[in-house]
């Protein structure tokens, strides 16, 4: 009977073991993949930002050569170096990033979009402006610059929406609530964004 009692704490103690080598080869492989998926989360968030910098980074271009139109309507001008100061100041922490923080961000970009939309209507009304070779130049630069923001949004919410599936099917969503991995959130699209720029007219 003895024997029988240690070969069976015996079996159990190897059951265990296996158990434990199991869990532990399962929770390495998951948190290796979590870090992977918040990786590339947090590198599509920069190419995001890269984008809307480089929007920004426009403006001093635009804003001499607006300026050199004496009669240009300063006031619309300087709605948009405002709004282009309110969207730089935003940033955003990718690694501990909220809804809140994504709907801040959009919301002073979209004032900045909206400041250059009226801009680039107002410039219709002066033939010489919208013909200078400065001008065309930022165009140009322009839409190409709005089709990667289009383009790199659409690539961080697929690496979230992967990341946060992953996080959130069973049984990762134990492990990840053990380890602190927290649920992203999505860039929301705004009205119109799956259409290209229509800000200009030949």
């Amino acid at each position: 009977m003895k024997n029988k009692g240690c070969l069976s704490a015996g079996t159990i103690g190897i059951a265990l073991l296996i158990i434990v080598v199991i869990l532990f080869f399962w929770g390495k492989s998951g948190y290796n993949n979590f870090v992977k998926k918040e990786q590339d989360v947090n590198a599509k968030w920069s190419n995001v930002e890269t984008v809307y910098q480089k929007r920004a980074n426009l403006i001093p271009n635009l804003e001499r050569t607006v300026k050199s139109y004496s009669k240009f309507e300063q006031e619309t001008l300087t709605k948009v170096i405002e709004a282009r100061s309110k969207a730089t100041s935003v940033t955003i922490d990718p690694t501990n990033m909220t809804e809140a923080d994504i709907a801040k961000f959009q919301s002073a970009q979209g004032e900045l979009s909206g400041a250059l939309s009226r801009l680039m209507a107002v410039v219709e009304q002066y033939p010489n402006l919208k013909a200078d070779q400065q001008y065309i130049n930022f165009q140009r630069e322009y839409i190409a610059i709005e089709n990667s923001i289009r383009t790199e949004t659409v690539y961080y919410n697929n690496s979230v929406q992967d990341y946060n599936t992953s996080i959130k099917q069973f049984p990762n969503n134990i492990l990840a609530n053990f380890t602190n991995f927290k649920e992203k959130p999505l860039f929301k699209a705004e009205a119109g964004a799956n259409k290209a720029p229509e800000v200009f007219t030949e």
